[in-house]
């Protein structure tokens, strides 16, 4: 089964553990702590779907994906690295 590295990008932040530009990495099911910003479990919620198809091989459109608290939105871009 395929294995894509993923990178998860923020777009746009009102949350302020969140700043535009900031990476997260995963690589396989794990997120790579060594070059990743912190990713709370309210926008892994979020970008879960969307991680798991890139990584797996599928397709992922250049949608941005919003996490759910609407008091601190934060908007974020997934990609496949390779």
């Amino acid at each position: 089964m395929e294995n894509h590295p993923v990178k998860l990008t923020v777009l746009s932040s009102g949350c302020p553990k969140y700043h535009a530009g900031d990476v997260i990495h995963f690589k396989g099911a794990f997120i790579d702590k060594e070059s990743s910003a912190e990713l709370c479990m309210v926008a892994l919620n979020a970008v879960y779907p969307f991680v798991y198809a890139a990584r797996r091989g599928g397709s992922v459109k250049e949608t941005p994906i919003q996490c759910p608290d609407q008091s601190e939105c934060v908007t974020f871009r997934v990609e496949r690295e390779d």
